[in-house]
């Protein structure tokens, strides 16, 4: 990125506007066709989800659940239904799989506001703010889960801001505009991506489920690299890129394996030079075939 510039303008000048968007444009419309599948019974009386985030019936027969609330059930003392426990299930395999940080950057509604956030820090040049511990957001997660074991109840979701906003939209915003102002005021003057990145115990939970998830985004064309550091200035876990970009004197792979990665895309999106590209974790140990690349090339780690 050249000095005063904005990350991804070459990407735009090679790609076009579309193909420089791309992953955010379908991280848009995930998280607005989620949000809007849960709001169609209470708005619309269209039934095909029944519930919230935390726990869910998709067309009366599919349950799903969030694997931390159910955690904060077991430390409150209290026994889940048969069906919570399936649906955690499910959802807790869906995350291995394709990383848990996924809920974070193509479900959660709360990225939309954080996204806006970094995006006006960027325009208005905020430089700066508070420096938060990678640990506080595990801190919080214990945090959460003593609460719930002290209070016998799964307090944390009656104030998380996911949770909040979609009781919101369905019965009445009210204190949920003061959570969501808060949390888009702390990422814009407090601290950049304060909230998803250093913050939220949800994050941190979803981070560890994808500490060993299948899929992965990977440097597979790292040579290709001229060090213009528009991906550190988009990626919302930027400590991550380092490794997989400059670890290969050390014997270290092109893949991100780090489980703060939210595989949002964000890094391929801005490379003019396509770099970056969707694989799995297992290609730092076999031959990687890129897709649209001219050639195979060897990857080892």
């Amino acid at each position: 990125m050249e000095p005063g510039g904005r990350p991804g303008a070459e990407a735009i000048k090679q790609k076009g506007w579309i193909g420089a968007h791309r992953f955010l444009i379908l991280r848009r419309v995930s998280q607005l066709a989620i949000l809007g599948l849960f709001l169609a019974g209470p708005w619309l009386g269209i039934w095909i989800v029944e519930g919230n985030l935390a726990s869910s019936l998709t067309l009366g027969v599919l349950p799903l659940s969030d694997p931390l609330v159910l955690l904060q059930v077991f430390a409150s003392g209290h026994l889940p239904a048969s069906a919570a426990l399936i649906g955690a299930l499910i959802v807790l395999i869906f995350y291995l799989l394709v990383g848990g940080r996924v809920y974070c950057s193509w479900v959660c509604p709360i990225n939309i506001v954080t996204d806006l956030a970094e995006w006006l820090r960027r325009r208005l040049h905020i430089k700066g703010g508070a420096n938060f511990s990678d640990k506080t957001r595990y801190w919080l997660l214990g945090a959460i889960l003593l609460v719930a074991a002290v209070a016998g109840s799964v307090a944390w979701e009656l104030v998380n801001p996911v949770s909040m906003v979609y009781r919101g939209l369905v019965f009445g915003m009210g204190l949920a505009w003061g959570v969501v102002v808060a949390v888009f005021l702390l990422d814009l003057f407090i601290g950049r991506r304060a909230w998803c990145g250093h913050l939220c115990p949800v994050g941190a939970f979803y981070g560890l489920l994808g500490e060993g998830a299948v899929l992965r985004v990977a440097a597979v064309r790292r040579e290709r690299c001229d060090d213009c550091m528009d991906c550190f200035a988009v990626c919302p876990e930027h400590q991550v890129i380092k490794p997989a970009l400059k670890g290969a004197d050390k014997g270290v792979g092109p893949v991100i394996l780090s489980g703060h990665c939210t595989n949002c895309g964000r890094c391929i999106d801005v490379c003019g030079r396509d770099v970056f590209a969707f694989s799995t974790r297992y290609s730092n140990h076999s031959r990687l075939v890129v897709p649209g690349a001219n050639q195979k090339s060897e990857v080892s780690s």
